[in-house]
């Protein structure tokens, strides 16, 4: 019987085998597709079939940063147990991976597949006999020596991060990789989704505006059960919100307060900027927690990321601003399935 492409592919999509192996384990069972498969089983070959009922949701986190910080790649394997991810086998895999995605830059997990590499991440999948999957990767260049990168990996191996930034000098690119290598760490822990509240949708902030006011009222409850101050309740949660107008009004409303309390004018612009800044904090409840530069630094509450890197560079004597990153962690908003082990086992029994 003569073995067609589309043969070749549906028993590569049903084993995820090498190409050729799929080929010869059809030309081997004559086209027979249960026999080609079993073929396959039989030498280890279709060990990391893909299973619908399995999920791949532990594993590690690979970086690697160019010796002259030029360019900086993450990438995150994922493996069905924690167990697996501990074996020297799948740490070597990862290295690897990390490596060859760092060295041919593929545009996508897809095409990286498709290369002879591909074929070795399977091979080794199934020497290794468990579902494992490159489930994403990043990279980071720079476009001129004025450029900073660096990166971390959390002590875990399950949290990777790079972060850019760009400088005025080549001087003070290389002063501030220290810097950076904080801002890196400070997001690993931190879970920025984006860089700045200018990335996020309008649609996504209005989502979010009501159940944050919500959960800081709801707070304020318990906090005046135990009789300790309660939380300014905000109007929105966003800076992307704070229009001009609305902080001028911001600001004639704390002028009206000042003016009802009896405060002189004359002291007006020693006060308004400090409670503006207050209004604003209040306010942007989402930006700090979800966007890199306007986070409270951990290494500095009284700075935000972005204050503390333009702190940084100016200690240089220059300028620098973040300008991208990427965070991995391993087994993000992938849904884990948990098993209920009474009714498999009734199950069985009926």
């Amino acid at each position: 019987m003569a073995v067609t492409a589309a043969m070749v592919k549906e028993l590569r999509e049903a084993t995820d085998a090498p190409m050729m192996d799929c080929k010869k384990a059809l030309v081997e069972s004559n086209g027979d597709m249960e026999k080609a498969t079993a073929w396959l089983k039989e030498r280890g070959i279709a060990q990391a079939a893909k299973k619908a009922d399995r999920v791949a949701a532990e594993g590690l986190v690979g970086l690697k940063i160019a010796d002259d910080f030029s360019k900086a790649t993450v990438i995150e394997v994922n493996s069905e147990t924690d167990f697996v991810s501990k074996n020297e086998g799948f740490q070597n895999l990862v290295l690897k991976t990390t490596e060859e995605i760092f060295s041919t830059s593929p545009e996508s997990v897809e095409s990286l597949k498709s290369t002879s590499f591909g074929s070795y991440f399977t091979e080794e999948v199934a020497k290794i006999g468990e579902k494992i999957e490159l489930r994403r990767f990043g990279s980071l260049e720079a476009e001129d020596d004025t450029v900073a990168m660096n990166g971390y990996v959390h002590s875990n191996n399950r949290i990777a991060v790079i972060v850019k930034a760009k400088c005025d000098s080549a001087k003070t690119a290389e002063g501030m990789r220290d810097t950076l290598k904080q801002i890196a760490m400070h997001a690993s822990a931190m879970k920025p989704q984006v860089l700045s509240y200018k990335d996020f949708s309008s649609e996504y902030v209005e989502s979010e505006t009501n159940g944050r006011i919500e959960a800081i009222k709801k707070e304020n409850e318990e906090l005046a059960r135990l009789k300790k101050p309660l939380k300014n309740v905000p109007t929105f949660v966003s800076m992307m919100q704070l229009t001009d107008d609305i902080l001028a009004q911001a600001e004639a409303d704390i002028k009206a307060v000042l003016a009802e309390q009896g405060k002189p004018e004359k002291i007006w612009d020693k006060i308004v900027p400090g409670q503006l800044a207050r209004f604003i904090d209040d306010n942007t409840t989402l930006d700090k927690e979800q966007a890199l530069l306007d986070q409270t630094y951990v290494l500095d509450d009284k700075k935000t990321v972005a204050q503390a890197v333009e702190a940084a560079a100016a200690a240089l004597g220059g300028t620098a601003e973040i300008v991208d990153f990427i965070r991995l962690e391993v087994g993000e908003g992938i849904e884990k399935k948990v098993d209920d082990f009474a009714a498999e086992v009734a199950a069985q029994m009926s």
